[in-house]
């Protein structure tokens, strides 16, 4: 195993509690909150749009959105900070400013912006974490949209606002907003890492959950065969 990758693993303990846990009917594990569709979600006309998320290790968020129908494809990566301290070795210290997170490329026309975010909110990321999601802690797992155009940004500040108002979460959201910037692809063995290693600990307990709620919770919206960086076995 990869130094880089030791960080993630799980305590036997949570190993074996996250065989018991998926051993279970959908219906008794714990189920994400049940997140409105933004009511702020004007259509698109264009045939192309990319996204970038953070919401904690990249490996279950890239998972997420590769299961999404409409997305083209999702790379893991940092933004946030500056090219020469994008490598996981470094962004893992939390000094660098960078951010664990996916850049999805999407058909707006199949799968809208505001349907990305309520998945993030839903499924992806619990938006109530600062700075740390689950098991991992330090500013480069914080949750952060970083909108690429006004209409991005209108459609994250007004969604935030409504599920604030909605009181949607039982603590406060704590998501950051902030304009888009350059965003720098993971190491190769990042790439599709939830794909690739289904059996994985960390996977198993954190992400696989999350794919199911997305299968549960949008239906119409999940394929069963995930859009990945490199060909599948």
């Amino acid at each position: 195993m990869p130094a880089s990758q030791e960080k993630h693993n799980p305590s036997l303990c949570l190993v074996v509690i996250a065989v018991l846990v998926l051993a279970l009917p959908l219906s008794a594990q714990a189920s994400p909150a049940s997140v409105p569709p933004p009511t702020y979600n004007p259509p698109d006309s264009t045939n192309t749009e990319q996204a970038t998320l953070s919401g904690g290790c990249f490996w279950g968020m890239q998972g997420v959105y590769e299961h999404v129908k409409g997305v083209e494809h999702v790379y893991a990566g940092y933004t946030g900070g500056s090219a020469a301290t994008a490598k996981y070795e470094t962004v893992s210290t939390g000094t660098t400013g960078n951010a664990e997170s996916v850049q999805i490329t999407f058909n707006p026309q199949m799968v809208s912006y505001g349907q990305i975010l309520q998945i993030y909110f839903a499924v992806a990321a619990d938006p109530t974490e600062l700075n740390y999601q689950g098991p991992d802690n330090g500013p480069q797992y914080r949750s952060e949209i970083w909108y690429a155009t006004p209409t991005q940004q209108k459609i994250a500040a007004a969604y935030i606002a409504q599920l604030s108002g909605a009181h949607a979460f039982p603590a406060p959201i704590v998501v950051r907003l902030g304009p888009a910037r350059s965003f720098y692809q993971a190491e190769q063995y990042h790439q599709d890492f939830l794909v690739q290693h289904p059996d994985y600990p960390y996977i198993v307990f954190n992400d696989i959950p999350k794919v199911q709620a997305l299968q549960t919770q949008f239906p119409a919206l999940y394929q069963a065969k995930p859009v990945t960086v490199f060909p599948l076995n």
